[in-house]
Order: C-alpha cells, then structure tokens, then sequence
C-alpha cells in the first residue's frame, strides 16, 4: 500500500484507494443536470472556494470541450460521481456546459468510432 506522502491514494494492482463517495463528500446527486454526452468547457473562471484534488483533475480535462462520459473514463471513477463534481465547478462558474450537438457528427463526420468505444467499454467497467 502507498504511503499517502508519496502522491494520490493509487495502487497499480488494486486502483483507487479512495472510495467514489468520498471524492464527491457523500453526495450522490448533482445540482446540475447533465447526460453523459453533456459537453463541458473550462472558463478561465478561478473558483472563489478552494476545491479538492479530483476538482482541479477534472478542471484540467475541461481545458477543452470534452464530454461527461470522456471525463469519467479518464478520472477511473463513476459518472455520478463526476456530475457531482461538474455541479460544483459550474456552481463556481469553472465550467460551462451545453448539450452534444449530433448533428454535427453525421455520416461524413470524423468522429473516431474506436474512441467512443473505449470509452463506452470504460464506463461498463466502472458498473
């Protein structure tokens, strides 16, 4: 087991050290609405309160648009978990949201196929 000093609670054999309920304080319901293919952007905006770790990752990966379901998959924890984390940053006004457009990706789109599908094997594990 890795010393806490020695960086974020991770172990390669087992994963995360922290359960998701912690990361998001025990909430389990967000105070925004989103769907898994709700796209969200950073703002620039700094947060007035000071946010945790998990926060500052998933601000990092709003750098550029990026869906609900991406952010899951590279944070290795739930989707609810990351909403919940979303609703905060929106609340400090860190992210802005707005919905998938589909039309966008149509039968000449280059929407990579295999990354969404990683993705979708992704969260399936995390069920």
């Amino acid at each position: 087991m890795p010393n806490a000093s020695d960086g974020p609670l991770l172990d390669d054999s087992l994963g995360r050290m922290v359960r998701p309920y912690t990361v998001s304080d025990g909430r389990t319901r967000p105070t925004s609405h989103f769907d898994l293919m709700t796209m969200v952007t950073a703002t620039g905006a700094v947060p007035r309160r000071e946010l945790g770790l998990d926060h500052s990752n998933v601000l990092v990966l709003c750098e550029r648009p990026v869906t609900v379901a991406e952010i899951a998959a590279h944070m290795g924890l739930p989707a609810t978990v990351i909403k919940v984390l979303l609703s905060d940053l929106v609340d400090c006004r860190a992210v802005a949201t707005r919905a998938f457009d589909r039309a966008r990706f149509g039968p000449n789109s280059t929407l990579d196929l295999d990354l969404l599908e990683a993705v979708r094997d992704g969260l399936l594990k995390l069920l």
